[in-house]
């Protein structure tokens, strides 16, 4: 059974009013598999078609903890893994190669850093804790993705988007600095705290944790964020303020009703209006859209939109975009129209959130510089309604632009700063008796929409790669991907050199690795 392994610091008491100590943190603990805890840390991943069995799993609950379970995971020869939130879709937490899981998720403390003058966001909080400290606390926001149980670690680490990017950018655009355990070329763990201000001597390390994806580097312990115009040390001007109230609207299109020109005519109609209404400081940068293209045996297809209620114009906006969407579409559809308070819109499941039952997934991404072809959409026509296919698959467009594209490529390690929807193609389902039927479909579809350049989204005049936050080893796969394009240039295009000298620099001995981490230079 798995023991006290250390302890934490507790503050002086003179720090607290009335001689009062802070509560210490619970001690380090390494879950092995006679411990009753194990079965449950091991098997918290989001996807159940991935599983891994580590000789340990450190529950951490401070920095300095992290720090020792890297430096004893080394010094066993122990391959090391990290799980914040959980939601990785693909094996790069869960796989048969990992010995020591690292598992932050109760390292989650959301505040203020005078320090700083950025808010300090620990590795382990969710999405929706977070979004309540800084709402509640302070009328701030980072600017986040839909999911509130999404884990703030990968996340952000992946270069995180959702509904208030096309207004405000990437997470990571507000990503102040991080705090991250690294291992040095000798097998030592330390802690380094690296910030964008131009003259930190680790200014790398920052960039490298804003778009490579988790897993890379070392282990972040915590987030400092704050906005590049920001000055001064109040913390309800460190970030973008949220709509006081969001209009969203949700759409439902029967598939009994929906004609294959029916279908082209929708398709065409949403990726037409994203191509005219995705620069920067659009009237419409505050709309944020996710069109649902299901399979047939889903019964429906769906878009839901939300935008900045509070605007004068969000109604007649609003009505505007969803004529636009379905003009020319003859199925009938149902539309449902609300207006709440910005933080409810956030935790009403809005976009969909996962399933307890459907808990295996397959996924891959996409970015679109323009929309999808005649071509392509009448493949995508083609597996959405193949009979033979009974599964619940489906080809989700998202909005994407705005302030997004008006950061340098180089300035971020997100390279795709052009592209006007984001692509994901995936499945979930239950039970691995469905595993080749679902994954065979995800593969297909996806190869064959991209079959023009190798079956893959290769950077040019159409698409722009794809999204780390959507992995996928098949891009690394010769059998999936015949483009001749390399699975790093798909992701991280021309920023890959930079990042593999970061890895040089703070990763020396690839201690950090997965199928489709950053790799050493040659």
């Amino acid at each position: 059974m798995a023991g006290i392994l250390d302890g934490a610091t507790v503050p002086n008491a003179s720090e607290f009013p009335h001689g009062h100590r802070a509560p210490a943190p619970p001690a380090r603990v390494a879950v092995t598999p006679d411990d009753p805890r194990y079965d449950y840390l091991g098997a918290r991943g989001l996807n159940r078609r991935l599983s891994s069995r580590p000789e340990v799993i450190h529950q951490v609950f401070t920095a300095r903890q992290v720090e020792q379970a890297v430096a004893e995971s080394v010094a066993a020869g122990r391959r090391i893994a990290v799980r914040s939130g959980g939601h990785c879709l693909e094996s790069l937490v869960d796989r048969p190669d990992v010995t020591s899981l690292i598992d932050v998720s109760r390292l989650n403390a959301v505040y203020y850093d005078p320090e700083h003058a950025a808010f300090s966001v620990d590795s382990g909080a969710q999405l929706g804790d977070v979004y309540k400290q800084l709402y509640l606390g302070h009328g701030v926001v980072i600017p986040g993705g839909t999911c509130p149980t999404v884990g703030v670690a990968g996340y952000t680490q992946g270069g995180g988007f959702g509904a208030l990017c096309r207004e405000q950018g990437l997470i990571v655009d507000h990503l102040h600095g991080v705090e991250v355990v690294v291992v040095d070329g000798a097998g030592r763990a330390r802690t380094v705290v690296a910030t964008r201000e131009p003259g930190d001597p680790h200014r790398d390390l920052w960039w490298g944790h804003t778009g490579a994806g988790g897993g890379n580097f070392g282990v972040v312990t915590r987030f400092l964020f704050r906005s590049p115009h920001a000055r001064g040390n109040d913390p309800a001007r460190a970030l973008p303020k949220p709509p006081g109230r969001s209009l969203v609207a949700t759409v439902r299109w029967s598939w009994d009703g929906m004609t294959e020109a029916d279908f082209t005519r929708l398709v065409d109609n949403h990726g037409v209006w994203h191509a005219e209404h995705s620069a920067d400081g659009s009237p419409y940068a505050g709309l944020y859209t996710s069109l649902v293209l299901s399979s047939r045996a889903a019964g429906t297809l769906s878009l839901v939109a939300e935008t900045d209620g509070t605007a004068p114009n969000a109604s007649a906006l609003m009505d505007a975009y969803l004529d636009a969407v379905n003009a020319g579409v003859r199925a009938p559809r149902t539309v449902d129209r609300r207006t709440m308070p910005w933080i409810t819109a956030v935790y009403s499941d809005l976009f969909g959130s996962v399933s307890l039952t459907d808990n295996r997934y397959k996924g891959k991404g996409a970015y679109l510089r323009r929309p999808y072809t005649a071509d392509q959409v009448a493949v995508m026509y083609r597996h959405l309604t193949d009979p033979s296919f009974t599964g619940r698959g489906a080809v989700n467009l998202l909005s994407y632009g705005g302030r997004v594209n008006a950061v340098d490529p180089g300035a971020t390690a997100v390279a795709q700063r052009d592209s006007v929807l984001k692509a994901y193609t995936g499945a979930a389902w239950a039970g691995p008796a469905r595993d080749e039927e679902h994954m065979a479909w995800v593969r297909g579809i996806y190869r064959d929409m991209h079959a023009a350049t190798g079956g893959v989204p290769v950077p040019d005049g159409a698409t722009d790669g794809s999204y780390i936050n959507y992995p996928d080893t098949d891009l690394a796969d010769p059998a999936w991907n015949t483009s001749g394009v390399p699975w790093h240039t798909l992701y991280f295009k021309d920023n890959y050199p930079r990042l593999q000298r970061v890895k040089a620099a703070y990763d020396p001995g690839d201690v950090f690795r997965h199928p489709l981490s950053v790799r050493l230079p040659d």
